[in-house]
């Protein structure tokens, strides 16, 4: 495992990292280790599983589907 040393961070961003490290009952370091994690790693985006819940919700709600033009209607909805 490697160590190293982050020099010259701003106050405000080491206060910011401090107060979310307490929240989330976590060390500077660990908390630090989460976010490069969470910003390196990211997550994969699934369409198909984004737009499948996205269809379910739609159904639950007896929302109709959209259609071209339904978007381009609510895109030009109030311009000139």
């Amino acid at each position: 495992m490697v160590n190293f040393t982050i020099k010259g961070i701003p106050d405000d961003l080491y206060a910011g990292l401090k107060e979310r490290a307490a929240e989330n009952r976590r060390s500077i370091n660990s908390e630090l280790l989460v976010c490069l994690e969470q910003t390196l790693r990211g997550r994969r985006v699934d369409p198909p599983s984004i737009l499948a819940r996205a269809d379910a919700v739609r159904e639950r709600l007896r929302m109709p589907a959209y259609t071209q033009a339904g978007l381009n209607a609510a895109k030009n909805y109030g311009r000139r």
